[in-house]
């Protein structure tokens, strides 16, 4: 059984099902929650009360974008869900939307989760979302934000011991 599984896929493939299936039989998972609250957003808040609906009750939850200190110490598994929100919160948390300049910040964040990734005494099942397979977006903040998914995709892929693929509700492994 892999220790670090990353389970990527599009917007609504069934990525963070298959990602759950992995550890249905597991009752102290520990799912990590790395949207934040939206608070005031009916649409948001129907969003998680899905995602706790298919949850088991024994599961606990953690809400947050500091994964490290999770990764790095022992306990029950982990299920992120999930690396894009973390990105996209981490670049609210450091201001790169209004200041693209400041990139390398969050490039230095990449860098201690995938250290914290590599390393993890847990067994870990993240979510991702593939997002560089459309368009090229037509601005540099989203483009800056593609590329960065990109890189920190490809950097967790590469230092977990499987990754799946998920595509309309299916899931297949990438080698």
């Amino acid at each position: 059984m892999a220790d670090r599984t990353l389970v990527l896929g599009g917007a609504r493939s069934g990525k963070s099902v298959a990602a759950e299936r992995l550890l249905a039989d597991v009752p102290d998972v520990v799912y990590v929650a790395t949207g934040g609250n939206d608070a005031g957003s009916a649409e948001w808040a129907e969003r998680v009360a899905k995602h706790r609906s298919r949850r088991p009750a024994s599961w606990g939850l953690a809400e947050t974008i500091d994964l490290v200190p999770l990764l790095e110490t022992p306990g029950p598994p982990l299920l992120i869900d999930c690396l894009t929100l973390w990105l996209s919160r981490t670049m609210d948390a450091l201001q790169v939307w209004d200041s693209l300049g400041r990139a390398d910040l969050v490039e230095q964040q990449m860098a201690r989760l995938a250290g914290a990734w590599s390393s993890t005494p847990r067994r870990v099942v993240a979510v991702s979302n593939d997002v560089g397979s459309g368009i090229v977006p037509a601005d540099p903040a989203t483009r800056l934000f593609r590329d960065l998914m990109g890189r920190l995709n490809t950097t967790i892929s590469l230092a977990s011991d499987q990754v799946l693929w998920t595509i309309a509700g299916r899931t297949m492994p990438l080698t």
